[in-house]
């Protein structure tokens, strides 16, 4: 997948465009799982070498993220034994701490920028709940989750969150 960045007028278009919820359906799909892998191997291309990455990105305005998780341990993955790469769909933060701290953002669709940014220290964050969404019929909602979130994955949470609602890490410079 390619990944849109500011510097094309057209990109930027859906860089700063709100996402949407994917419906119950298209989670349960098997274009949501090729879609999972896809932006997964996206962000982890040796060309990107990132460490999360969200819908718009790759010119889908959906709340969907992919994030490293140096939360958990690392797991073996695509050859390699690295922090494990999670998707995230439908994703929102519902709590910030109030413990704020600064700390170094880059951002793939912001090319050779670098900036410190004010992020909450921890997090909660709720998405779908794919695990449990083996038992739901055509048409019901899919279960969500909530998750506490900290430290330098928060961070990567927020930045990839903001991407949803049309935000940029140079819009918190």
């Amino acid at each position: 997948m390619r990944v849109l960045t500011i510097t094309d007028p057209a990109d930027s278009i859906v860089l700063r465009a709100l996402s949407a919820d994917l419906s119950p359906e298209a989670l349960l799909s098997d274009e949501f799982e090729r879609l999972s892998e896809l932006m997964i191997a996206t962000v982890t291309h040796p060309s990107q070498d990132g460490v999360g990455i969200a819908g718009p990105q790759v010119g889908l305005n959906r709340r969907i993220v992919a994030v490293q998780r140096f939360d958990k341990e690392p797991v073996e993955w695509g050859g390699r034994i690295d922090h494990p790469f999670e998707v995230y769909p439908n994703i929102r933060i519902v709590w910030k701490s109030d413990s704020l701290a600064y700390g170094p953002e880059g951002c793939l669709s912001v090319p050779e920028r670098r900036g410190e940014v004010l992020r909450a220290r921890e997090i909660i964050i709720e998405y779908a709940d794919l695990a449990d969404s083996c038992d739901c019929k055509f048409g019901e909602a899919v279960p969500m989750v909530r998750d506490t979130i900290r430290g330098f994955t928060a961070v990567i949470f927020q930045h990839e969150v903001d991407h949803l609602d049309g935000v940029l890490y140079i819009d918190r410079l």
